[in-house]
């Protein structure tokens, strides 16, 4: 466990609610190589906000990369129905593209 994994960890104890937290969480078990754990974050800040259009494009990005196509598609088209950012279209829209919906 990497001491920002431990810090992020002692953040949600004490707020769990926290969705840049959760985020930042998801992120390092990207980073650490821990895809089915980051999928389990990026869900739960999906669960509390789920406008979180980053979450939607990096969860679909790690589905990606467990294999899991069908899911990473459903991950992008959930992400395009939530948003209105146009960055966040044009990026969700793409990986979806990408992955040939």
């Amino acid at each position: 466990m990497t001491p920002r994994i431990q810090l992020l960890e002692q953040i949600l104890a004490q707020d769990p609610s926290s969705k840049l937290a959760r985020y930042g969480l998801a992120t390092e078990y990207v980073n650490t190589g821990e895809w089915a754990r980051a999928i389990q974050e990026f869900e739960a800040v999906l669960a509390t906000d789920p406008s979180y259009s980053a979450a939607y494009y990096h969860g679909g990005q790690t589905l990606e990369k467990l294999g899991r196509l069908d899911e990473a598609r459903e991950f992008y088209r959930r992400g395009i129905a939530a948003t209105d950012d146009p960055h966040a279209l044009g990026e969700l829209k793409a990986a979806l593209s990408i992955l040939g919906s």
